[in-house]
């Protein structure tokens, strides 16, 4: 598994193209805009699927371009009812973490210990709770799970840098 992080928009969101390089196939997360950089990435790629971490304009702002395009299903808080998923080579798991809005995911790469947080979590930081669906006591019990995972995952955020989860338990002052 390969990740490709693509920047986004006036937002700086990360996009991340998730490719399978021996079945030129990938997984899109949070196609924030720029949909011609993100096509670009995908290059010669079947696209299986849109997976979202929440649904704030700055993470889909290329979607309707992407589902146009490639002809893919979008796999959100919506639809995901089942907590593992397996999609031809990737195998994730759904880690359901309220609080940034009602509608934030988390998806957990676990052989490959990654993780793609949204706006959940950042290196540093967690995401914003005062905007429409976000709630402060849901986001203590989303950290309060997340705390509960290993501490050599990496993390993939919806902005910034990529972190650890061991680094995040030392350094962020909300995981102490």
């Amino acid at each position: 598994m390969k990740i490709h992080i693509i920047e986004t928009g006036y937002l700086k969101e990360n996009c991340y193209i998730i490719k399978d390089e021996i079945n030129k196939e990938c997984l899109v997360v949070d196609p924030g805009d720029d949909f011609s950089k993100i096509k670009d990435n995908i290059s010669d790629y079947k696209v299986l699927n849109v997976l979202l971490t929440h649904n704030h304009f700055d993470h889909i702002g290329a979607l309707e371009e992407l589902i146009n395009e490639y002809k893919v299903e979008v796999l959100n808080k919506d639809n995901l009812n089942e907590i593992e998923y397996k999609i031809n080579s990737f195998v994730f798991k759904v880690i359901f973490t309220p609080g940034h809005t009602n509608d934030s995911i988390c998806f957990y790469f676990e052989k490959e210990k990654v993780m793609f947080t949204g706006d959940f979590l950042f290196k540093d930081t967690i995401g914003r709770t005062d905007l429409p669906t976000g709630s402060t006591s849901d986001m203590d019990n989303s950290l309060k799970l997340i705390k509960t995972y290993s501490k050599d995952i990496s993390i993939y955020p919806g902005h910034g840098p990529m972190s650890t989860l061991e680094l995040e338990f030392k350094n962020n002052m909300y995981l102490k």
